[in-house]
């Protein structure tokens, strides 16, 4: 294994994309495990310099070879790239943390987040750790918290996802739309008046200023999205929970960065609000801001640009001793993508030094 002074040496792959970048930082200002850094992303990109750690390193393109020395390689790339080159590069000896969907669901790779389920992150006979999808993680936090103590029996969810979501071409789009919409009182006011006025509608079926769109992620059968099936399969296997009930609804909301999720978290045993309160407040990773008398619960606007999830309008069912509605809000851009995927490289670091 090739380390600098001892330590892992770390590839970043698809470096220079939204998610890459947030990487780039979060290696910057995080403990420093690392050895040698090194950038990777398509050959168009190569030859760039990036800022990582005070220092500026030149991308390289892709290739079988750009893995040699390398003991873990960070992926945030399509799911074509990933199925075509994480095994490549575990091939070459590196342990890949994936952020794309490609291997989610492989029996044989491990989803993984630290907070919830790190025993995992060693058993990768891929050599491959999946990192969540972002709406899933965005709740998964306060809600393994929860289940650690009253037994998770039930879940039903909304989502409200941004639109960096859909990456930049959907941070690109409502940008575009809401120039188009800003001088009109009257728009929203009519059926249809919206479609005409905002113009492309980029990534979204719908127009997106001014709007909220119940759907997100692509068809599936049933009438079911690939984000709502995502949140249902992906939480049964990090919880260990392979026949868990779960209910989604996946909605698109004009806020540029941050996810937001309504939940109803029904449990094997009785939970109050102030037990529920008192969980969430004591788990890492996790942020209580619930006193809705003082007008204190998360908003996007709020948590943008932080790592922790954010928890507020905790309230135990009317209806149910055993359930709790909470809203949950997490930057679908860190912990969401980047800060997960930095989780889990460090995990695996700490692991590799240790031998």
């Amino acid at each position: 294994m090739s380390r600098a002074g001892g330590r892992p040496a770390l590839a970043v792959v698809g470096a220079t994309g939204a998610v890459g970048t947030v990487m780039l930082d979060l290696l910057s200002t995080r403990a420093d495990l690392w050895g040698e850094i090194r950038l990777i992303a398509s050959p168009r990109s190569a030859g760039r310099r990036l800022r990582v750690r005070g220092i500026e390193v030149e991308v390289i393109a892709i290739s079988p070879e750009a893995f040699d020395g390398i003991d873990i390689a960070m992926f945030d790339v399509p799911d074509d790239i990933s199925a075509q080159w994480a095994p490549i590069a575990a091939g070459r000896g590196a342990v890949v943390v994936d952020n794309s969907g490609t291997f989610r669901m492989d029996p044989a790779v491990p989803l993984v987040v630290p907070e919830v389920n790190p025993d995992q992150a060693a058993h990768r006979p891929k050599g491959i750790i999946a990192n969540p999808n972002c709406t899933t993680l965005s709740l998964i936090i306060a809600v393994g918290a929860l289940h650690g103590v009253f037994g998770l029996a039930e879940l039903t969810v909304a989502s409200y996802q941004a639109a960096s979501g859909a990456g930049q071409a959907g941070i690109d789009t409502l940008y575009a739309q809401l120039d188009k919409v800003a001088g009109s009182r009257t728009l929203g006011q009519r059926a249809g008046d919206l479609r005409p006025a905002v113009g492309d509608f980029g990534p979204f079926p719908a127009p997106l200023a001014l709007n909220v769109v119940p759907w997100a992620g692509s068809v599936r059968p049933g009438g079911w999205t690939s984000e709502e099936l995502k949140i249902r399969n992906e939480s049964r296997k990090i919880l260990g929970l392979p026949d868990l009930r779960v209910h989604a609804t996946c909605v698109r909301v004009p806020v540029v960065t941050t996810h937001s999720v309504a939940v109803h978290a029904r449990f094997e045993r009785e939970v109050t609000r102030e037990g529920a309160q008192r969980v969430l407040r004591d788990s890492p990773g996790v942020v209580l801001n619930d006193e809705p008398e003082r007008g204190e619960f998360p908003t996007p606007a709020d948590v943008v640009g932080t790592d922790p999830t954010w928890v507020g309008r905790v309230r135990q069912s009317l209806d149910d001793p055993c359930a709790i509605d909470l809203f949950v809000c997490g930057d679908n851009l860190r912990k969401g993508a980047a800060l997960n995927t930095a989780q889990i490289a460090e995990l695996v670091a700490h692991e590799l030094v240790s031998r």
